[in-house]
């Protein structure tokens, strides 16, 4: 199952740096195309929604490398028990809320698919398409972050400290700047 769920999560990487990829592309090509006379603003739609899945996609992936935002100096100044604790406590609040942000983002997105919504720029197509890569992001990170509060309760080291402890073991500092 860990294979299975680390795969998940390098994939799910993967699949947003690939929308960034295909972001710089469509951009040379926008850029291109102007100078060329080309017609080519339907494109700046389909940007804005790889933006979105790039960012999404990626979320699972960026929490277990340790690349979220935290703030660990109250962590780093406490016993190990009481951080395990502290760290139970925020993954605990994490979950809940992204759970309540996956129900509503899953609700929201059925609802313009069972409405036929259609997007409402260059580019016509049901909503829902574009909508469901956030759907599917946010269902990843909710499994991270179960996946991370189980093994932290079972007393595993957080991936996210263990991936920060290494950088730094390797003498790569740049994710403290």
């Amino acid at each position: 199952m860990r294979r299975f769920l680390d795969r998940l999560y390098d994939g799910a990487g993967a699949l947003g740096a690939l929308c960034v990829f295909l972001i710089f592309v469509l951009m040379i090509l926008a850029g291109v195309g102007r100078q060329m006379n080309w017609h080519v603003s339907g494109l700046n739609d389909v940007v804005a929604w790889l933006c979105a899945a790039a960012a999404f996609f990626a979320m699972a992936h960026a929490f277990r490398h340790g690349d979220f935002v935290r703030v660990t100096l109250l962590l780093e100044a406490v016993s190990p028990k009481l951080r395990r604790v502290l760290d139970v406590s925020c993954l605990l609040i994490a979950a809940v809320s992204v759970a309540y942000l996956t129900y509503w983002a899953t609700s929201f997105t059925y609802e313009s698919y069972e409405f036929a919504e259609m997007a409402t720029g260059l580019v016509v197509i049901p909503i829902w398409i574009p909508q469901s890569t956030f759907v599917i992001g946010c269902w990843l990170l909710l499994i991270a972050m179960i996946d991370e509060l189980v093994g932290v309760v079972r007393g595993d080291k957080p991936s996210y400290q263990r991936a920060i402890e290494e950088r730094h073991a390797a003498g790569d500092f740049s994710s403290d700047v």
